[in-house]
């Protein structure tokens, strides 16, 4: 037992060592994605959280941002927004159209890191390795009810904290001061595009200590249960907006039908055949 464990310590120190020299990205839309599986994306997270806790005076948290067509449509028509997203450490296919698209390159990318899936890889990551969350945004019964939702599903997952996401500017002080005394390893933030990317940019330098920011959109309401996750097959054939917009017509309907023709030109426009 004593040797295996060693043996993992080595590994999750060579690999956090060498990572962000190994994983290359491609840009997918106008935007710099990261080519690396769900699996290795986790390891990622601890291995940064894991430096993070050496220095926490000092260490500047990895923004984690995600890319699909909503995003993409965001980018291409907002430089603000663009730029924002420049910013991440990291950026991930959260959409199957990302993948697919990556495809037409010399350098596809290995999978789908969708947030509402990755949460679950890094949910057990943590509990591997003590890792702490906090859980801000949505309304404060879904936020709770997430909460309740992540410990019924991974019991002794540490969490730090969590709050809703009805503060005012003001109070952004507050709410940094108290993420950063729980001592979070991993700050999810569900405030919605393109509100959540341009909160954690302003707020990135008031929270040092965290190891990763990543924002998680939507993840709330799938965990809390007030929002189905679109079969398999839809997801697979980049159906998931239609499954979305049958059953929330009025928000979401408009949004896709808006978003997708100009994302699916982002695509194609804006792919590049080399990785960077």
């Amino acid at each position: 037992m004593n040797t295996f464990w060693l043996m993992h310590r080595f590994k999750r120190a060579t690999f956090g060592a060498t990572m962000s020299k190994v994983l290359d990205r491609i840009v997918v839309g106008g935007l710099p994605t990261v080519r690396v599986s769900r699996a290795d994306f986790a390891d990622l997270m601890v291995a940064d959280c894991e430096k993070a806790r050496l220095n926490r005076k000092d260490w500047e948290p990895k923004l984690v941002f995600s890319s699909n067509g909503q995003g993409l449509a965001l980018a291409g028509r907002d430089p603000t927004y663009h730029n924002l997203m420049m910013q991440a450490s990291w950026i991930h296919a959260d959409g199957q159209s990302v993948v697919l698209a990556s495809k037409m390159t010399r350098a596809p990318l290995p999978e789908r890191i969708a947030t509402t899936d990755f949460f679950h890889d890094a949910a057990k990551a943590a509990l591997r390795n003590g890792l702490s969350f906090y859980v801000l945004g949505a309304s404060e019964r879904q936020n709770a009810r997430a909460v309740e939702r992540m410990l019924e599903l991974y019991p002794g997952l540490k969490i730090a904290g969590r709050r809703n996401g009805y503060f005012s500017r003001d109070e952004e002080v507050e709410v940094c001061r108290d993420i950063r005394e729980s001592g979070a390893d991993v700050l999810w933030v569900g405030l919605g595009k393109p509100l959540q990317e341009l909160w954690c940019v302003r707020n990135r330098a008031n929270l040092r200590g965290v190891g990763w920011i990543k924002t998680c959109g939507g993840l709330y309401s799938f965990l809390s249960g007030d929002s189905p996750r679109a079969p398999d097959w839809m997801q697979n054939l980049c159906l998931e907006w239609l499954f979305r917009s049958v059953k929330e017509p009025r928000r979401l309907g408009w949004r896709y039908l808006t978003t997708n023709p100009y994302s699916f030109y982002r695509l194609l426009r804006h792919t590049k055949m080399r990785p960077i």
